[in-house]
């Protein structure tokens, strides 16, 4: 049994690669490299895989794991600029890719009912990933 949780939240970033050069980060990452940055109202799933308890009847009682989602990722990323406010993120570059493997990497230990199966990143409404932990 799989259950998922949705959450949002909105935040700013710049892809850039500071070991090249500005030629080579807008060849790379277009406007997306703009200074000043740019923000997404993103949409976070995290998903949980296990099984179904005979007590309660749940893998995990979602508002349990919506708390974790929010402790863990979203009071530390909303409105922030991922590049500079987000300790966790210090040093990544903030594709979507690289924000679901930290995300994944912040909840992953906190999940303690099911194992956490899927983070699944919506930057935008045609752009999402999904990371399964797999080079965990």
């Amino acid at each position: 049994m799989i259950i998922t949780a949705r959450l949002t939240f909105s935040a700013a970033h710049r892809l850039n690669n500071p070991k090249y050069d500005a030629d080579w980060n807008r060849r790379v990452y277009g406007k997306c490299d703009n200074p000043r940055g740019h923000g997404h109202n993103y949409v976070i799933h995290v998903s949980v895989k296990g099984k179904i308890d005979a007590e309660t009847g749940m893998v995990i009682d979602l508002k349990v794991l919506k708390d974790v989602v929010r402790r863990r990722v979203i009071d530390r990323v909303d409105h922030t600029n991922l590049n500079e406010d987000v300790d966790f993120l210090q040093g990544v570059i903030p594709t979507a890719e690289n924000l679901a493997r930290a995300f994944w990497q912040q909840l992953a230990p906190a999940i303690t009912e099911g194992t956490l199966h899927e983070v699944l990143l919506q930057e935008t409404e045609k752009n999402s990933v999904v990371y399964r932990g797999e080079d965990e």
